[in-house]
């Protein structure tokens, strides 16, 4: 007798991360690409002068990869190549802002908090949701095969 194993699924929950991942991601990019030198100089904590930073770029790459985590919500299982799109995004996100902008603002508790908060820690539940989606995806794969 064949012992498979039970038929993962992949909950709403995990839908509900890439939408809250996306909109978060969205929003905190809007900050940058229109608010952007406002948004530096609050998080540079009075520092008197930095180099113009590319907060338009840095924001529109934002805005991006927020909608492929977004869009990749709505079939994470057929769209699995998505979700890893978006952990790419975020951490390119994260190597620009550590090496593009951290040095000019200053490593103080405004950009620790946005490149430990809004960057580096939305990789854990967007790497569980890509492997959870990965699984079910290769599953149905395998019994579709077996057919």
């Amino acid at each position: 007798m064949d012992q498979k194993s039970p038929f993962p699924i992949f909950p709403m929950h995990f839908r509900g991360l890439l939408l809250l991942a996306g909109i978060y991601t969205i929003a905190w990019s809007a900050f940058y690409k229109w608010f952007g030198p406002e948004l530096l100089k609050w998080m540079a904590m009075g520092s008197p002068e930095f180099v113009s930073l590319p907060s338009n770029y840095f924001g529109s790459l934002g805005i991006v990869i927020g909608l492929v985590i977004f869009a990749s919500a709505f079939y994470p299982v057929s769209w699995v190549w998505l979700i890893l799109a978006g952990i790419t995004g975020k951490l390119i996100s994260a190597i620009w802002f550590t090496l593009g902008f951290a040095p000019d603002l200053g490593w103080n508790k405004r950009s620790i908090f946005h490149l430990a908060f809004n960057e580096l820690l939305w990789q854990i539940p967007l790497i569980l949701t890509f492997l959870r989606a990965l699984q079910v995806k290769n599953y149905l794969n395998e019994t579709e095969a077996s057919e």
